[in-house]
C-alpha cells in the first residue's frame, strides 16, 4: 500500500516495532492506536513473532500491504544485540539477510524466512523497509548497508535496493543512495505523485529529506526541512498519513535521550515544515518503541487484532 490519499476506509493503526537489547527485547512488538497518537501495547507487551533464524533476533521491523495479493508482508533486520556481539561486528561482520513473515489477517502468520540481500562486501543490512511501485507493479526493497569499495579507505553506510513480487525472488542489489556522509534508516511516502525520502545522517545523527517525481535512484532532489536539520541524535524515521484528516506523523526515534518515538506533525509534505508535538498531545505505551514500522488499518482488521492480542486494553 502506498500511504497517499485519505481513504475513511481505515480506521486505526498497527505499530510493529522492537524495544532494546533485553533478552527478548529484539523481536517484533505489536501496539496500537485508534487516532494515530495515544498507543496501546498489544499481546501483554510481550513479542507476536520471534526470529529462530540467523542471529536469533530482529530489529527495525517494517510491514507492508501488498495490493493484489490480499496479504502482508514484514521485513525486519537480522541482527541480536543481545548476544553481546557489540556494533562494530554487527556494522562490519553482521548478517547480509532479511528476515520476513507473511500473513493474510494480522494474526495468523507464517514461519520466518531469511533472504540474502546484501551485497557480497557488505557488511550488515540494516532496517529493510520497501514501497509498492506501483508503476513496475513490484515491490522497492531498500536498506543501509556499510560497504568498503576498492575507492574508499573505510566502511561507509549507504542505502542499497532491490525489486520484488513475493519477497522470495528479488533482483539484484544494487547501490540507491550515496552521500558524502554515512546515511541510514530511510523511509519513503508518496502523495499526490510525489515521493518524499527521509534519512538518517549518521554522521550528523539528524533526518534528511529529498523529494522526488519517481522512485528512481536519480529523481530525488533535497528539501530543506529546517525543524528536522536542528533536532539532533534521532534516527528510525516513519511517516504516516492520518486516517481521517490532511496531516501526516513522522515519528523519530529520540535514542540519544533514550526516549523513544518522538512525533511531529506536518499538513504539507513539500514545504518540510514539521511541528513537534508537545509530550501531553500523545502516549506511547508502557513498552518502549524502537524503530519499526506504522500501517493503517481497516476496523475489521483493528477488531481481529484487539480479540487475538489485547481485546481487554482500553483502546
Amino acid at each position: 500500500m502506498i500511504l497517499s490519499v485519505y481513504n475513511s476506509y481505515y480506521s486505526g493503526y498497527l505499530m510493529v516495532h522492537f524495544i532494546g537489547e533485553e533478552p527478548d527485547g529484539e523481536q517484533v512488538y505489536f501496539s496500537y492506536s485508534k487516532d494515530g497518537l495515544y498507543w496501546k501495547d498489544l499481546n501483554t507487551g510481550m513479542p507476536v513473532l520471534k526470529s529462530d533464524l540467523g542471529e536469533k533476533g530482529v530489529r527495525d521491523p517494517f510491514i507492508v500491504r501488498s495490493p493484489k495479493e490480499g496479504k502482508f508482508y514484514l521485513i525486519a533486520t537480522d541482527l541480536r544485540l543481545a548476544s553481546g556481539k557489540g556494533w562494530t561486528v554487527a556494522v562490519e561482520e553482521g548478517s547480509r539477510d532479511i528476515i520476513v513473515w507473511e500473513t493474510a489477517d494480522l494474526v495468523n502468520w507464517s514461519s520466518p524466512w531469511a533472504v540474502t540481500l546484501g551485497v557480497s562486501y557488505a557488511g550488515c543490512v540494516w532496517a529493510p523497509e520497501t514501497i509498492y511501485d506501483k508503476v513496475n507493479d513490484e515491490f522497492l526493497v531498500y536498506w543501509a548497508s556499510a560497504t568498503k569499495e576498492p575507492h574508499e579507505q573505510v566502511r561507509k553506510q549507504k542505502i542499497y535496493c532491490a525489486r520484488t513480487r513475493d519477497f522470495r525472488s528479488f533482483s539484484a542489489s544494487e547501490k540507491y543512495i550515496e552521500r558524502e556522509n554515512n546515511i541510514i534508516d530511510t523511509t519513503i511516502i508518496e502523495n499526490n505523485g510525489t515521493y518524499y525520502r527521509y534519512s538518517k545522517d549518521e554522521t550528523t545523527k539528524n533526518i534528511m529529506v529529498e523529494q522526488g517525481a519517481s522512485l528512481d535512484r536519480d529523481a530525488f532532489t533535497n528539501l530543506s526541512a529546517p525543524a528536522l536539520e536542528a533536532l539532533l541524535g534521532v534516527e528510525g524515521p516513519q511517516i504516516y498519513k492520518f486516517n481521517d484528516r490532511e496531516e501526516w506523523c513522522l515519528i523519530v526515534d529520540h535514542f540519544a535521550e533514550e526516549k523513544g518515538y518522538l512525533p511531529l506533525i506536518t499538513s504539507d509534505l513539500e514545504s518540510g515544515e514539521f511541528q513537534i508535538l508537545p509530550e501531553s498531545s500523545f502516549d506511547l505505551g508502557i513498552t518502549r518503541k524502537r524503530h519499526g514500522g506504522i500501517l493503517p488499518i481497516t476496523a475489521e482488521e483493528s477488531s481481529r487484532l484487539l480479540k487475538a492480542f489485547g481485546n481487554t486494553v482500553n483502546v
